[in-house]
């Protein structure tokens, strides 16, 4: 019974110390965040542009200082057309991923994002191409391919900024890097434009996004920083006297004629 009782007072002593190390540690509450944004430059390119339209949104939610998952959707109506042939495209996109802050706790402080995304996407589209000619040895033949879905998935990278204004209100940007994973278009047929990737005559596909973000704070979290660790190094090569002794010699203190280096670890 003693000894049970030891233990449980040692128990005690070891997780109030802990506590207490813990609490003297500095930390910085930091917000965890739903984030609901809306991507303003599709539409400013459709007033400039009536060819193509393209709509995106997103969801993400803080899981800590550092990490969100992120849900991304979107439409597209695209139209293309040049002397010889017409192409239309329109469908929607899914992509899910994952958001990582490279920004210090007391850097960002639940305001200020500067990170990088990894998502996998997919594509749902339909394509057809209106009207087509061909100029032949016996004149010019008109055609066209009638509609048909088609699907593709991708993965994207995207390093970006982000910064709430006021409160509850973010602004950023996002530079998207997306790699073609496969289409079901085959590579004869590939589609000039395609929703969440855009140009699909290439593999790989850039683009430039800008967001109006709209934050909700639903959570507070501590946490703790941590302090820099820096190191000096000093010479204490040079021999110490410490006075005369009874006899009338210098004492010398350490080791004589030898040079010794220490660090010193400031916090």
């Amino acid at each position: 019974m003693w000894r049970t009782f030891a233990y449980f007072i040692s128990l005690l002593v070891f997780l109030t110390c802990s506590q207490i190390q813990v609490q003297a540690q500095d930390t910085i509450p930091i917000p965890l965040k739903i984030n609901i944004g809306l991507e303003v430059s599709g539409p400013v390119t459709y007033y400039t542009n009536k060819n193509i339209l393209n709509a995106e949104g997103y969801i993400s939610v803080d899981l800590n200082e550092k990490r969100s998952v992120i849900f991304d959707a979107g439409y597209l109506n695209y139209k293309y057309s040049q002397y010889n042939y017409s192409y239309l495209n329109k469908g929607s996109f899914i992509r899910i991923g994952m958001d990582f802050n490279l920004l210090k706790p007391d850097k960002s402080q639940g305001r200020y994002w500067a990170g990088i995304g990894l998502s996998y996407g997919i594509s749902l589209f339909n394509s057809e191409v209106p009207v087509f000619a061909k100029l032949n040895y016996w004149g010019t033949t008109v055609s066209s391919i009638s509609p048909k879905t088609d699907w593709a998935h991708f993965v994207e990278v995207s390093p970006g900024f982000r910064a709430e204004i006021f409160n509850h209100l973010s602004i950023g940007w996002s530079a998207s890097l997306r790699m073609l994973i496969h289409t079901s278009t085959g590579k004869d047929l590939m589609p000039i434009y395609f929703p969440g990737f855009g140009n699909g005559t290439k593999r790989v596909s850039a683009g430039l996004n800008y967001f109006i973000v709209w934050n909700i704070p639903y959570k507070k979290i501590k946490v703790i920083l941590k302090k820099e660790v820096k190191e000096d190094t000093e010479d204490n090569g040079d021999t110490n006297n410490n006075g005369t002794n009874n006899n009338g010699t210098n004492n010398t203190t350490g080791t004589s004629g030898n040079n010794q280096q220490g660090k010193v670890i400031r916090q």
